[in-house]
């Protein structure tokens, strides 16, 4: 049996969110020189990664998705410069998706997502074409984030998705 894309969606949502908590434990941990060292990401440190996924899930996917205003910031601009309330905001926009994701209809799911990039283009994508990046992106920088805290010598907890699934079955 196959599981229909409503349900792939949302388990693909519930993913964003667990893997997301599951990463801010592990980064937690970090002494802040090494949260905030440049060491090379894309958004320089762990800080700025964690800080670029805040302002795309919650200022600029989302509001796409809710008909909501478009944050027009820079991409590496900073939303949150502490890092407690960075990572307790992030957690409370990946754990939206989840619900946004169910209660969608059919006819939504097989429609078109448009949307004016952040260079002002206008853009149409399917709608789960729109909704899978926006949990790959994560997915993209989480494992930025894992590279730089294995490279900096800091343990951090599997993201595979499998390992939520395994949790997902032991607690039914």
């Amino acid at each position: 049996m196959t599981a229909s894309l409503q349900s792939h969606l949302e388990q693909m949502a519930r993913y964003h969110h667990w893997a997301t908590a599951r990463l801010l434990s592990s980064v937690d941990l970090v002494p802040d020189e090494d949260y905030r060292r440049d060491c090379g990401l894309f958004f320089a440190s762990i800080h700025g990664t964690v800080n670029h996924l805040l302002l795309t899930d919650k200022m600029i996917w989302f509001p796409r998705f809710s008909g909501g205003e478009v944050a027009s910031r820079s991409l590496d601009a900073e939303v949150e410069g502490d890092r407690a309330l960075l990572a307790s905001r992030l957690l409370e926009a990946t754990a939206v998706w989840s619900g946004f994701v169910g209660a969608l209809d059919e006819a939504t799911l097989a429609g078109e997502l448009a949307y004016r990039m952040t260079t002002g283009q206008q853009r149409r994508l399917p709608m789960a074409a729109a909704l899978n990046h926006v949990f790959n992106h994560a997915t993209h920088h989480r494992g930025q984030v894992t590279a730089a805290l294995s490279q900096m010598g800091h343990d951090y907890e599997p993201l595979d998705l499998p390992f939520m699934i395994f949790e997902e079955k032991s607690a039914s």
